[in-house]
């Protein structure tokens, strides 16, 4: 061989020995768990304090309530109600998985029962366990992503949660559609029969607290479609300071916070 040729295709070997070694990996696709995780985590950070506007709609009625909302990691979480007057006081405090509520009206700190925690909060189509932002979700479903498409330059991930054989639960399955960017877009829940029975969706997306966020989102009973209650958050503040004492029943009772 030529020397010319022989210097070549020794060059040739080392730039493709070099494009192998060097070259950017490919960037894995994100799990079903990590994606649900990431978008609770996003919302929850490793603090948060929020405030939010409930209303709960019925066909012959509709009434508002201001709630303020604390979490402080995984695990714990006060949600506090402040108007109307007569609401005013009434709160929930979560912290690993055990829950109390607390009315001013009788001036007593309830311990709220597992078996409760899916009963509605305050009679709006939130249940116990919605308002208090548990992440069981995370630990008692096996999740698949079921399909993937792009809307509006995201990349959107359609989630099958279904339970775990022994998890503690009363939904058939959930399902989550869930944005690239972490937003939470439709969350629907279907009950023992595979039956849709209620459907969260994502009616406003905005920057608040120095990220992207659902700022408005509606649950909606499905089989009366006229009865909904939505949360539009007002302001919200991530892993920002807030003290243990705050998740606490002496808090819950007399708030000092």
């Amino acid at each position: 061989m030529p020397l010319r040729l022989a210097l070549n295709a020794h060059w040739t070997s080392l730039l493709l020995l070099f494009l192998l070694l060097f070259a950017s990996p490919s960037v894995a696709a994100p799990d079903a768990n990590t994606i649900i995780k990431n978008a609770i985590d996003h919302w929850r950070g490793t603090s948060s304090y929020s405030v939010v506007t409930m209303t709960i709609h019925r066909p012959d009625w509709e009434r508002s309530m201001t709630l303020r909302s604390w979490t402080l990691g995984e695990k714990k979480s006060l949600v506090r109600v402040t108007e109307p007057a007569k609401d005013a006081g009434n709160a929930t405090l979560l912290i690993d998985k055990k829950m109390w509520t607390y009315s001013p009206k009788i001036n007593r700190v309830i311990k709220i029962p597992s078996s409760m925690m899916n009963q509605s909060w305050m009679g709006s189509d939130f249940s116990n366990k919605d308002i208090a932002q548990s992440d069981d979700i995370i630990d008692e479903y096996r999740h698949t992503i079921i399909s993937t498409e792009i809307q509006q330059e995201h990349t959107v991930y359609v989630i099958e949660s279904i339970p775990l054989e022994h998890a503690a639960v009363v939904w058939g399955k959930e399902q989550l559609t869930i944005r690239d960017d972490h937003i939470i877009l439709e969350h629907a829940f279907f009950d023992q029969a595979m039956v849709l029975t209620k459907q969260l969706k994502t009616l406003n997306i905005a920057q608040l607290g120095g990220r992207t966020v659902a700022t408005k989102q509606r649950m909606v009973n499905v089989e009366k479609p006229q009865e909904w209650t939505q949360i539009t958050t007002e302001s919200a503040e991530f892993d920002i300071a807030i003290a243990q004492s705050t998740f606490t029943l002496s808090n819950l009772r007399n708030p000092r916070f």
